[in-house]
């Protein structure tokens, strides 16, 4: 099996694995508990805490577990939007292209009352600072921009976001379960106000994440129950996943500029195979994104079935995020960069780990060109492309 889909999950390393046992048969104690086994497990939470902040470039306090990139999403936003009513402020800027996780929360924020302005990202899948300070207003309460796209993997210039929020008093949320683990981050050089990330996503095991707030926001209560996470956060921590999700961020940060080197290489290779199929284009820009991300659309074909028949030759593989794979609608993002229905819907994600060959990659050009091959010649909709009766989309 050819794996190609880690930005749906990565395989957890065999190092946070071995990290996390211990804390299922041995330190196994509640960290809230008094007793010994309690502290010697509280000791193990603030020692993964303190090892995540100094990667973030944070204090430990600034630093909420959570059970993912999703709940931490949703308690940045709700959080911003709650000072913003307490000041009158009800205007959130974002963009088109956002994780459900967020496009989701501003929906149900304008249910509310705010308004919400979604800015293009064009065709590229980059947003400008320049966007970012037209589009706030006095009554600007919070900026959420993704750093790195989850489906074309296209990286925002954050840094400058960042300044450009701080120069104007707004607060400033990146949602960075794709960049961490693979892109460097440092919350107070970039002026990032809180960053949510999830440990799936670089090595980790899933259903664990973090929510970076930065000193001084007070952090609105998401799930209530109980006095965990400084009491902003109920429910008893999963300490062996946390301890996991710290280890596997060390790891990935550790071996980051390597691994960024070898994977552009291996993904600049299938940018020029894949690029051979005619009536094809790559998604997003071709330099400024993630070094593990492909993205392409093949005009002609079905991107579902495409998948199906990958799979048969052994590549797994992606048409869009994994969170709407169900989903019969063409990716938001696609449309968002200005493909048609007609085009986004015969996509491919293709994302590499640092277990991938050469060899692999090959073998998925030659396997992706006769798919599509195929799919091709069976198709009425390329009959009538290629006959005349409809003209390309893509040149």
């Amino acid at each position: 099996m050819i794996y190609l889909d880690n930005a749906a999950t990565t395989k957890i390393s065999k190092t946070a694995l071995e990290a996390m046992l211990p804390y299922y048969e041995e330190i196994y104690g509640n960290p809230s508990s008094l007793h010994t086994a309690g502290q010697r497990a509280a000791e193990a939470l603030l020692e993964a805490r303190t090892r995540m902040a100094r990667l973030l470039s944070c204090a430990p306090n600034e630093l909420y577990f959570t059970s993912g990139g999703s709940e931490a999403d949703n308690q940045a936003l709700l959080t911003a939007a709650a000072i913003g009513a307490k000041k009158g402020k009800k205007h959130i800027v974002s963009t088109a292209f956002e994780h459900h996780a967020v496009l989701h929360t501003l929906k149900k924020l304008e249910k509310e009352g705010f308004e919400v302005t979604l800015l293009d990202v064009h065709e590229e899948g980059i947003v400008s600072p320049l966007q970012v300070k037209n589009a706030i207003r006095e009554d600007t309460c919070l900026v959420s921009v993704m750093y790195a796209n989850n489906e074309i993997g296209t990286i925002q210039p954050i840094k400058e976001i960042g300044a450009v929020c701080r120069e104007k008093g707004v607060l400033f949320h990146t949602d960075a379960v794709q960049a961490a683990g693979h892109l460097h981050i440092d919350v107070k050089e970039q002026s990032i106000d809180m960053l949510s990330l999830s440990a799936h996503k670089f090595h980790g095991p899933k259903g664990v994440g973090a929510l970076y707030v930065r000193r001084g926001i007070p952090l609105s209560i998401l799930i209530e129950g109980g006095a965990q996470e400084r009491g902003k956060r109920a429910g008893t921590e999963n300490l062996p996943a946390i301890v996991g999700m710290a280890t596997a961020f060390e790891e990935s940060c550790a071996a980051m500029d390597e691994s960024a080197k070898r994977l552009s290489a291996l993904r600049d290779r299938l940018i020029d195979g894949l690029s051979d199929i005619p009536h094809s284009a790559l998604n997003g820009d071709r330099f400024r994104r993630l070094p593990s991300n492909v993205s392409f659309c093949f005009e002609g074909i079905e991107g579902e079935s495409l998948l199906l028949l990958l799979d048969d030759k052994g590549i797994c593989a992606s048409s869009g995020s994994a969170c709407t794979s169900g989903s019969l609608d063409p990716s938001h993002v696609l449309l968002s960069i200005g493909r048609v229905h007609d085009v986004a819907h015969g996509s491919l994600r293709l994302t590499l780990s640092e277990e991938n060959t050469k060899e692999e990659v090959e073998y998925t050009i030659k396997a992706v060109k006769d798919t599509v091959a195929y799919l091709r010649s069976i198709s009425p909709i390329w009959r009538d492309l290629v006959t005349g009766k409809k003209e390309f989309i893509l040149k």
